[in-house]
């Protein structure tokens, strides 16, 4: 017998990180995402899902970001058995994704183990969430279904979906899905991440259709970012006067999306030539360089921007891919015309770490940061003003500039998401998800303005009745 359709977040709720939404129709239940908590609300990662995978009929996986990927291996563990629906270049991408994650945690359990057993009391360390032979071992069993924007697919007995382009990061999706309760046609809509539409790497979203319910993030919920154009050019002129005063910059970056973006703009620099010929560009980041192939591997999904070079998108002579450690350290001894791009992104770990240590203190030097540093990283105590970092139980004097462009985001603005979805016709009820609750609060009054409908900020585990 049929029962009424819902909706359950077990993530993503008030909070940014952890994306699992749970649709289930009255005959079958999906999921859209299963991704990690990051930053203050990492410990939910080890409480119980909130669900029984074994219940879930098939995963949907909007983008290959950690935050909606990085809990799959508990899926599986578990018992999960269904189909896995996604475009073919997140299955690539998450697969980089999940198999850094698991090295991470198996260095950071190796770390902390040894020092528990000085005291002894290694019992207590808690193990890896899962391991890089797991990741590799779920990969294998995956039963995987390579979707195609635009068509309609079967997703279980009662649902069909279509995926579109979000334009977020390579493969992003937003997903359309409908089905039938108790007689009546119903169309949901999770808009997975939206990107910024200015965003030279790919295409704008996707223009979606019809929904009786919305589910979409808020991220960027309460604001609209400083214009595109504006930040190239500001971007352009750092690179330019530090590296003609004889100075190196270094760019802390993330290695989905914003390290392909910041090499996008390099090259066109090279080819516009307004990047000298001698200065050299290394990407010192090896979950970036392999990120970087498949976004090679998928370039027809790129912008035009990006298509318009006939070889590759983002390679030109300056470039350097930096492949081991001992390659990395010899860019320690280059003393002017250096760009240095390397993660974390944040400034929490990575080889980004040595090269602050051994260009912040020198004034000739810039450090660039185009993402977002959340409140206590390195890399926020930077743009702060910190006169003084530790890395590695040193204290290193900050002498470098330090420039902040912020319109670089791969995420839609305040502006931007009112504009997606005034694309809808009828949209009925707007459900906030993926978003502070701050900034959720500002965006449902915003909303409120602009189309004189309600929206409801989705509480953790609270049932939506569709």
């Amino acid at each position: 017998m049929d029962r009424q359709s819902y909706e359950q977040s077990f993530g993503a709720a008030k909070i940014v990180t952890g994306s699992a939404h749970m649709l289930d129709t009255g005959n079958s239940k999906i999921l859209i995402d299963c991704g990690m908590f990051q930053g203050l609300n990492e410990h939910l990662n080890y409480d119980p899902l909130g669900f029984d995978p074994k219940e879930i009929d098939a995963l949907i996986i909007t983008h290959g970001h950690l935050d909606h990927v990085g809990r799959i291996p508990l899926l599986y563990k578990y018992g999960f058995k269904g189909k896995v629906f996604a475009h073919p270049a997140t299955f690539d991408i998450a697969k980089v994704v999940l198999m850094d994650s698991a090295k991470l945690q198996e260095e950071d359990y190796e770390t902390r183990f040894r020092k528990a057993q000085r005291r002894g009391k290694e019992h207590l360390v808690r193990k890896p969430l899962y391991t890089r032979d797991d990741v590799k071992a779920i990969f294998k069993k995956m039963d995987k279904v390579k979707i195609d924007y635009d068509k309609k697919i079967k997703i279980t007995k009662d649902i069909k979906a279509v995926f579109k382009d979000a334009g977020h990061i390579l493969g992003s999706s937003f997903v359309e899905l409908e089905f039938e309760n108790l007689g009546i046609k119903k169309h949901i809509v999770f808009s997975g991440d939206l990107g910024n539409k200015d965003n030279e790497v790919l295409p704008p979203p996707q223009k979606p259709t019809i929904a009786d319910a919305l589910f979409i993030e808020s991220t960027y919920g309460d604001r609209n970012h400083k214009s595109f154009e504006e930040s190239k050019i500001e971007f352009k002129k750092v690179i330019i006067d530090t590296l003609l005063s004889g100075g190196n910059v270094i760019i802390p970056t993330f290695a989905i999306e914003r390290a392909q973006q910041v090499l996008c703009l390099l090259k066109e620099m090279s080819e516009e030539g307004s990047l000298p010929r001698e200065a050299k560009v290394f990407l010192d980041s090896p979950m970036a360089n392999k990120v970087t192939a498949v976004y090679k591997k998928w370039s027809h999904l790129l912008s035009k921007n990006c298509q318009k070079y006939k070889k590759h998108p983002f390679e030109f002579p300056q470039l350097r891919l930096v492949k081991d450690v001992e390659e990395s350290k010899k860019i320690n001894e280059i003393s002017r015309g250096a760009v240095i791009i390397a993660g974390s992104g944040m400034c929490t770990g990575g080889r980004i770490l040595h090269h602050l240590k051994h260009r912040i203190w020198n004034p000739k030097n810039s450090v660039l940061f185009v993402g977002y540093q959340a409140k206590g990283t390195m890399g926020r105590d930077i743009v702060d003003g910190a006169k003084f970092i530790k890395i590695f139980h040193e204290e290193i004097i900050v002498r470098a500039k330090i420039h902040t462009i912020n319109g670089f985001s791969a995420h839609a603005d305040q502006k931007e998401l009112l504009e997606w979805m005034n694309e809808f016709d009828n949209l009925d009820r707007i459900f906030l998800i993926h978003g502070e609750y701050e900034k959720q609060v500002v965006f449902k009054s915003v909303i409120r303005n602009f189309f004189n409908k309600k929206a409801h900020i989705v509480d953790m585990g609270e049932k939506i009745y569709l």
